[in-house]
This record gives C-alpha cells, structure tokens and sequence, in this order.
C-alpha cells in the first residue's frame, strides 16, 4: 500500500505527501519514521533532488526555485547494510505568495491539550502575517491569556474526539472540568446535540471557516492496551465519522485538514516525570506509530470529499523540541515546527 508502506520490523512509515515554504525549514525526523527505541542503530538513506541528508534528520529551507513537487524516498539499512524498509512519500512546495489574491482565509481549529497551550496556533497566526498571504480569521471561543492578537481556537485539554461530540454540561463553571463541546446544543427535543449551524451562528458571527484543522488522538488512545490498539483507534473513528459529517453539513466547502498524531519526547524519564510507571515512552511510541498509519489509511485521498492529512508528525524534534520532563508536549520550538507544518500543508490549499 503506497500511503503508508510498512516493513513488518521497523514498519517505516511516511504520509503520501508532505508541505514546504521557500524560507521555512522543514524536516522529516528519523525517529518519528520507523518503530524502534533505537533509530540510531540504523541508516537513512534519503533520495530527493533537493534538501539535505544529517545524522538524525533530513532537512530542507526551499528557495523559490524549489517550488513544485519533489518525491522522495527513504531506504533504512542495518549496520552490514542489509535493507529493513522502503518508503516513498512526495514534497510538496509552495510558492510564498500561494494565496495572496484570496480576501480572507478563516480558519477553525480543535483539539486537546496541544492547541489548549496555543503556541502552534500562534506560530500560524505570525507565517500568515508575512507578505503574501490573504487575510486571515480564526473563529473559536477559546482565547488563552497566551493567545496572539486574533488568535482563537476550540482547544482543551484532556479533550477526544467523543468530547467534542457529546459532551454537555448542564451547570458549566467556566473551568476545563465543566464545560460542554461548544458544538453541542440542547435541541427542541430537549436533547443535547451537535449543532455546527447554531455554533456558526451565535459564536462566530454567521462565519464558516474556509478551512478546519483538527489536531485530536492522543487522550482518545494514549491508554490502549498493548494488545488492543486497533480496537481503541476504531473506537476513535466512530467518534471522528460522527464529528465530521456534522461539521461538513454545516459547512460543505469547509477543507478538513486531520493532523497525524505527534510523536513524543524521546526521554523515557519525561514519561516517568508524568505518568511514573503507569505509562512508558516505547508504550506510547508502539500506540502513536500504529495510530499514524490508521490516520493515513483512513484519510489517504479523500481530497474529492474535502478531507485531507496534515502530517504534523514528521517535523517534530524528539529532542530539541521537548522539555526534559514532559511525555507528549512540547517546547516552544515543538510546538512551533508543529505549526510550520500546519503552515505549509494551509499554503498548498491556498494555491487552490
């Protein structure tokens, strides 16, 4: 399967597309590609006509020249050179100026904890106000104290894909704990319900985004059993179907962008720090890994449907973009290329 071409061992794994900008690094990290707790053991082996090849990463800043499509392979090899993996994926660049004669883009974007920090959302609020892009909006009821002038989201910690569906909070207190889905309404039925229309209306002026960014998975499966992975990603999904059909009935042209679920902090004492022994990092590295190419057989080319993969885990540094002693957020430098990511995939629509 082209999308996500697995080998039983290391199950290498690359989205069929990734997205760049002339002037914006990009980077496929090498750990954040394969299942091991000992990517350096092995070697990369990287073809593209541009970018270039280092120990632990391979990296690109596009010029202009660069924009258009670049495919590019990746081989892994053991230490005597025997190949374990192949995988294929396209870059996609961008030019600067994709966009730049649209009014206004207006974007949405849920999630858990990760958009809750507002850092990502924030770095794509400050490459959108660079020469060359349209105006921009993001609708949301969410404006942390950390929010950058205009910056909005539906982000909370601790959130799922569920959540956002259903929840209903009778008496809400303003706090994280207490508070509904702000796409769930009490209808005529008395009933509480998903209602994108009434959430378009009353909190967002009658706007509909342009463009959805839903960056949602790690609290629906970070407690998988080991032996039930699948079981809790289908589980996910029933809740995902469920969330976007309501939301593409309300907004039918409305591009849906699904980020792939971060990798996490390669400390194992990050996750020790937070979870003790309750969770490990190779744990949640065997769960996010198979929930990654769950994401990308699910999502792969459903453009024609308004769907499309947002590969967020690819340009995520395990290392330097981690504090010491946090399992799966990130830094600020994390958490900027996540937005640089989220960045360049918006460009490649704004070409549209």
């Amino acid at each position: 399967m082209a999308a996500a071409e697995k080998t039983a061992s290391l199950q290498l794994t690359l989205p069929p597309t990734f997205y760049a900008v002339p002037g914006v690094e990009m980077n496929i990290y090498y750990d954040n590609i394969v299942l091991t707790e000992t990517p350096e053991k092995y070697r990369f082996e990287v073809s593209c006509n541009i970018g270039t090849v280092e120990q632990d990463r391979w990296t690109i800043t596009p010029t202009p020249s660069d924009v258009g499509q670049h495919p590019l392979s990746i081989k892994v090899t053991d230490a005597n050179g025997t190949v374990l993996g192949t995988a294929k994926t396209v870059l996609h660049v961008s030019a600067a100026n994709s966009g730049s004669l649209r009014d206004t883009c207006r974007l949405l974007i849920i999630g858990d904890s990760l958009t809750n920090a507002t850092t990502y959302s924030n770095e794509i609020a400050r490459l959108l106000s660079t020469p060359g892009n349209p105006k921009w909006q993001m609708l949301g009821t969410h404006r942390p104290k950390s929010a950058a002038a205009g910056v909005a989201h539906e982000g909370y910690g601790g959130w799922t894909w569920q959540r956002f569906v259903s929840k209903y909070e009778p008496n809400p207190d303003g706090t994280n704990r207490k508070r509904s889905s702000p796409f769930v309404y009490v209808g005529k039925d008395g009933k509480p319900g998903l209602d994108f229309k009434r959430y378009f209306k009353e909190e967002c002026n009658g706007n509909t985004p342009d463009v959805v960014i839903i960056m949602l998975g790690i609290n629906d499966c970070f407690s998988a059993k080991q032996d039930a992975i699948d079981a809790k990603v289908d589980g996910m999904f029933t809740q995902s179907d469920i969330l976007i059909k309501a939301l593409q009935a309300a907004a039918p042209q409305a591009e849906v962008g699904i980020c792939l679920t971060t990798p996490g902090n390669s400390r194992q004492e990050a996750f020790y720090a937070n979870y003790k022994d309750r969770y490990s990092r190779w744990g949640w590295k065997k769960i996010q890994h198979r929930l990654v190419q769950r994401q990308i057989e699910k999502f792969a080319g459903r453009e024609k449907q308004n769907l499309f993969i947002i590969p967020t885990e690819l340009n995520l540094d395990v290392v330097n973009g981690y504090p010491v002693n946090n399992g799966v957020h990130p830094n600020k430098v994390g958490y900027q290329q996540i937005g640089v990511s989220i960045y360049s995939w918006l460009k490649s629509r704004l070409e549209e």
